[in-house]
């Protein structure tokens, strides 16, 4: 979307269409109760605070100029948003969503809409930085398939591209490694495989069940976004489901259980490419086997092969070996047995003390693709400081450090 900006500007901007505020707040997944207190708005002129943001929702209240630049910050908005004179329709947003699959909260909604806009915008940076360099290049496996091409097909094309050796995939030491190992395999290909987690607290933590990854199927730089909130057994299923979208060039946002053609056909490439058929059939379990014992042997199978041990027992629903509602139940228990384990992790390190520094985890989260990139990038000037640090998700002051911390790393 092109947003102009003349001479109205520098005399002033023009009137704030309403409309757009209280579009802006909804897709924010804030109630006039919530944005009120987000935005710190004041009683004044004999009316609540709340009364007032309905007032300027309506027309009847001009908000100021630091109120908008608050709502900007709030909502994660543009400032430019709030003069457009119509409401952005979804594609000018450079997004395509699919439906998401279950029922999730407004405010969930936002997050998911303001993270999808994040990596949107890193990414055209990106692919500017690479055609400005004359770097920018068509990557022929971007749409190179159909579902109709088969899942096997599908699982030996991305096999081949990105080199993938499951040996050394499950020789690493644990679920991280072998994630690390699958990103480097897709990085080399050309795509920027993202973690994300937040929008910068922990306020917006991103809830897993509204969303699970992201990929951006474009021909020159592709982008990847796996949720790090995620189990660390569960990030390569999801990128290699990802992988699946870019191989046949849908663009868009996975969450919750697939219940759409698409999304099954991509957790079915995802789960034959992690997971061989030949190898699922050594697990005799069916549905007569109790509940604690399909567990533990899905536990132990899963640890053994470094991937996800829900990812197992979709397979089994998926080859009719399970029902859809034991499914539902093994996922719920190992779920909930991830949710302890974090908090008693969090819990040992607030005791403990230390952790991962800031840059460790920034580091991780942009992956070394994209850190290299800029690093190139702005060596040759074809990126500031600023457009830097939009890329790799931190302030214009980290962007060196953060390159400085990556460089040491690569030397050991």
């Amino acid at each position: 979307m092109a947003l102009r900006v003349g001479t109205a500007y520098m005399q002033g901007m023009p009137n704030v269409n309403p409309d757009i505020l209280k579009w802006a707040r909804e897709t924010a997944g804030l109630t006039p109760e919530e944005a009120v207190k987000k935005l710190q708005l004041k009683d004044a002129y004999g009316s609540t605070a709340q009364q007032r943001l309905v007032a300027m929702e309506a027309g009847g209240e001009s908000p100021s100029r630091s109120m908008l630049a608050k709502m900007a910050k709030r909502y994660r908005r543009p400032l430019l948003t709030f003069y457009l004179k119509e409401i952005p329709k979804k594609g000018d947003q450079g997004e395509d969503f699919r439906t998401l699959p279950i029922s999730i909260d407004r405010s969930d909604v936002g997050l998911v809409d303001a993270v999808v806009r994040d990596i949107c915008a890193r990414q055209i940076l990106v692919r500017a930085g690479l055609e400005e360099a004359d770097e920018a290049e068509s990557l022929p496996f971007i749409g190179s398939m159909r579902r109709e091409s088969g899942v096997a097909a599908v699982v030996a094309s991305i096999e081949q591209t990105l080199g993938f050796e499951p040996n050394a995939f499950r020789a690493t030491a644990h679920p991280q490694s072998s994630f690390a190992y699958l990103r480097s395999c897709a990085e080399a290909a050309g795509i920027f495989v993202l973690l994300v987690d937040n929008l910068g607290s922990w306020h917006t933590t991103i809830n897993v069940e509204a969303f699970r990854g992201f990929a951006l199927a474009d021909e020159v730089a592709p982008f990847v976004a796996v949720n790090a909130n995620d189990s660390p057994g569960a990030w390569s299923f999801t990128l290699v489901h990802e992988l699946a979208h870019l191989w046949i060039g849908a663009t868009g946002v996975s969450g919750g259980i697939a219940q759409q053609t698409i999304e099954k056909f991509c957790n079915d490439v995802a789960s034959e490419f992690l997971l061989p058929e030949d190898e699922l059939a050594m697990l005799k379990i069916n549905e007569s086997i109790p509940l604690s014992s399909a567990k533990e042997q899905i536990t132990d199978f899963a640890v053994a092969r470094n991937i996800g041990k829900t990812m197992v027992a979709y397979r089994l629903h998926r080859e009719g070996a399970i029902s859809f509602e034991r499914f539902q139940k093994l996922e719920s228990n190992f779920r909930q047995a991830y949710k302890e384990w974090k908090a008693a992790k969090k819990e040992k390190r607030m005791h403990k003390g230390g952790g991962p520094t800031y840059y460790t985890v920034r580091m991780h989260r942009a992956g070394p693709s994209l850190i290299s990139y800029v690093e190139r990038m702005l060596r040759n000037r074809y990126l500031s400081p600023t457009k830097a640090g939009k890329v790799l998700g931190v302030g214009a002051h980290n962007v060196h450090a953060l390159i400085a911390k990556s460089r040491s790393k690569r030397a050991i």
